[in-house]
């Protein structure tokens, strides 16, 4: 009983330490992902952002489609397509008229709504119970990141805040999906990425034109900015959201969405010189315990669990043998030599 009893504990921390370990892995996407904004402004061509789109999907898509050579089977065709659609053809578009017709600080904090309507979701969609837990630090999420990006600026347009609206339910019905399909066997998470970034990538490609027009002049400037946005913050990026997204709790990794505002603040601190005040700051440590808090189960299902798991692993006593119960209540078993130890 010991022996299992460790082993079973062993196993219970390699699963917790594996967990962490993806989660990690996965907060490289939205870290990643912080930085399209001093990129994009400081090194990309103005006014092409869904030029900028396109090249971080579409490429990175049919780099991962030639380096797997795996192509989907039946039925996941058209969950690939749309997967790709939700995830990235419109929430980039959705994401850019945002970005334009709102202060940024507007469009972060429209953005952050996202794990809000991955918890809502994930009641319909995948049946799970309603957690006031994930919901609350949500919330918390949600107005840590408002202090930390809104300033005496921001300003409202209806259009605007629709499509912040609108990018955020679109990549959490996405996420949602993702989690309820999985990832068909056979398909590595390289090729599961690629699927979905050349699927948003080609829904892109007719929307760019007819909005953009021709694609911009590019420079040495712009080129590296652009291998940054489709490889690392496309390609390697998506295959560790998509990855954990299939691994994790949908609502746990949504709620690193919020890591990218966040890195987007620092850089601005950083790089463009920009200052943070204690209100900021005080929404940098709200946000940042929102994120940590709904990477654990709540308080409430764990003390729910401890109980059956304390009875479980209870000695079970062992029946009298009949010998000792036809010699009366005063009789004793006579032990067997090969079992007296």
């Amino acid at each position: 009983m010991c022996w299992t009893h460790r082993s079973r504990r062993r196993t219970l921390e390699d699963v917790r330490n594996g967990d962490l370990s993806r989660t990690a892995l996965a907060a490289f996407a939205p870290v990643v992902w912080g930085s399209t904004y001093v990129v994009t402004t400081e090194l990309l061509p103005v006014g092409h952002p869904l030029f900028a789109g396109l090249v971080r999907a579409l490429p990175a898509g049919l780099i991962a489609l030639a380096l797997t050579r795996t192509l989907p089977k039946g039925t996941w065709w058209a969950k690939a397509a749309a997967l790709g659609v939700l995830n990235i053809g419109l929430f980039f578009p959705f994401l850019f008229v945002a970005a334009e017709r709102l202060p940024g600080g507007v469009a972060a904090t429209l953005g952050a709504a996202q794990p809000l309507v991955v918890a809502l979701l994930a009641v319909g969609v995948l049946k799970e119970s309603p957690s006031a837990w994930r919901l609350a630090w949500g919330v918390v999420g949600v107005l840590g990141v408002g202090l930390v990006v809104l300033g005496p600026a921001a300003g409202f347009d209806l259009v605007g805040v629709l499509a912040g609206l609108g990018g955020a339910a679109t990549m959490a019905l996405g996420v949602t999906l993702t989690k309820k399909w999985g990832r068909p066997a056979g398909a590595s998470p390289t090729a599961f990425a690629g699927w979905q970034l050349t699927a948003g990538g080609v829904f892109l490609v007719p929307v760019t034109f007819l909005v953009e027009g021709a694609p911009p002049a590019i420079g040495v400037t712009a080129l590296l900015g652009y291998l940054w946005l489709g490889g690392v913050g496309g390609l390697l990026a998506y295959v560790l959201w998509f990855r954990a997204i299939t691994t994790l709790p949908v609502a746990s990794v949504s709620m690193l969405g919020l890591l990218s505002p966040m890195v987007a603040a620092l850089l601005g601190v950083v790089v463009l010189g920009q200052t943070l005040d204690l209100i900021q700051l005080t929404g940098f440590a709200l946000a940042l315990a929102a994120i940590l808090a709904s990477q654990r189960p709540s308080p409430l299902t764990v003390a729910n669990r401890a109980p059956a798991a304390g009875r479980s692993r209870r000695p079970r006593r062992s029946p009298p043998s009949a010998r000792t119960r036809t010699r009366g209540r005063t009789a004793r078993a006579t032990p067997h030599p090969a079992r007296s130890w």
